[in-house]
């Protein structure tokens, strides 16, 4: 029997809107998000996220009712993110159809969130995301949608996250955003060979070429991307697609 490693469209919103983001700044608007979760019910997928890039730094809480509609479309395993903040938060997305929230922020500001959580619902439900990005040639963290940055590295965060209780982290290159030249392969090697838990690639993917080389030579567990999935072509036409299985196996990255 052969598998590969999960392929995982981002969908970032704020207010209601679909945006992309270059280096976590530069938005591109790209529609209604419900009809964007449509769409990909039709190509297989094997998992989405959708990640709130406004809420934390609003101070506002997650939009349930737009992740009510999100779920109710949705053929895949979801999770999300953005403005989780409490235990009952997380229990009120997972009850809606999640199977994982993605806690960010609060990873770093309240980490008893990421442990209660992993403790009450399982560390399978909960996701650690990293952002990281290189100041004066040094990688630091940085949360609230990349407006604050901390004087931790993603090593240091990441190894953390594993002890309070996450099932597995999202590793994003803040650096590599929206670029479409690929993931930071030194950055998520770095961090997958010092933790157990999976870690999923995010930042830089333009082609399936570059799934594989974070998959390969970055020994991610898993391939996420956001451009990749809403663009076509040189001139960046919004067109959600997605690499079919041929397209997957042609490049190698099923193991037996």
């Amino acid at each position: 029997m052969f598998t590969r490693p999960r392929i995982i469209p981002v969908l970032l919103y704020d207010d209601r809107d679909l945006f992309k983001t270059i280096n976590f700044k530069d938005r591109t608007y790209l529609g209604d998000p419900v009809n964007a979760v449509k769409i990909f019910n039709r190509k297989g997928i094997d998992e989405l996220s959708v990640l709130d890039i406004g809420a934390t730094k609003n101070n506002r809480e997650p939009d349930f009712e737009l992740l009510k509609d999100i779920a109710s479309e949705a053929f895949m395993p979801l999770s999300c993110g953005g403005g989780i903040t409490t235990v009952e938060q997380v229990h009120d997305l997972l009850s809606i159809g999640y199977e994982k929230v993605v806690i960010n922020s609060e990873l770093v500001r309240n980490p008893e969130l990421v442990k209660k959580s992993a403790e009450l619902f399982g560390s399978q439900s909960i996701v650690a995301s990293i952002d990281a990005k290189k100041v004066d040639g040094v990688y630091k963290c940085v949360i609230a949608d990349g407006t604050d940055i901390i004087n931790r590295s993603p090593i240091e965060l990441a190894e953390e996250a594993e002890k309070l209780g996450a099932g597995e982290i999202i590793l994003n290159s803040v650096d590599n955003d929206g670029m479409m030249q690929g993931y930071d392969l030194d950055l998520v090697r770095n961090v997958v060979d010092t933790v157990k838990i999976p870690v999923i690639a995010l930042g830089g993917a333009g082609g399936i070429d570059d799934l594989k080389k974070v998959i390969v030579e970055g020994h991610a567990h898993a391939a996420a991307g956001g451009s990749m999935f809403v663009y076509y072509g040189r001139l960046k036409a919004v067109l959600i697609t997605v690499p079919c299985e041929k397209e997957l196996s042609d490049i190698g990255i099923y193991e037996e």
